[in-house]
This record gives structure tokens, sequence and C-alpha cells, in this order.
């Protein structure tokens, strides 16, 4: 095999194990593994939404030096504190 082949070979490897990785965090850390649409305008929807979030949390993460994972995290407890002091939907029992 040629360099210049073994070396596009490498090349191309190294593209498709990006696009591989950036689905695998997409799917897991985006929330498209669980979503349950059934028809291919929502799914089409749904990753439309979910891409600039996730974009953004990796910007907003590597600005505060934090995790995605620790961020996302950080988040989530915040908004559960606040509903669990002040719920914005009242739950009444019979």
């Amino acid at each position: 095999m040629e360099q210049g082949t073994a070396q596009a070979v490498r090349e191309a490897r190294g593209f498709r194990w990006k696009a591989g990785q950036f689905h695998r965090e997409t799917r897991q850390r985006a929330g498209l593994e669980g979503c349950q649409c059934r028809k291919a305008r929502t799914v089409r929807n749904h990753i439309a939404c979910a891409m600039p979030v996730r974009i953004r949390l990796i910007q907003f993460a590597k600005e505060t030096r934090q995790t995605v994972y620790r961020l996302k995290h950080g988040l989530l407890s915040d908004y559960l504190r606040r509903q669990l002091k002040s719920p914005a939907i009242q739950m009444r029992f019979a």
C-alpha cells in the first residue's frame, strides 16, 4: 500500500470515528435516545430542537470549565430545589 493511500485511509477513519462519537453523544446526552416519536417529521423536529441546546450546553460547559454532565446535573438540581420550595403545579388530593 502506498504511503499516500495509507494516510488517506487513516484520515477517513479519523473522520468516521469523530462522526460516530458525535452521533453517540448526541443520542445519549441530548435526549434523542429516549425519544418516542413515531413520525419522521416529529423526529426531525425533536432533533432540530435538541441540537442547538446540546451545542449551547457544550459551549457553556467549556466557558464555565465544567463537564456537560455536571452542568446538566446542576441545572436539574436547581430546578428541583425551586419546585420543591414553590411548586408550579399544585397537587390536590380529594
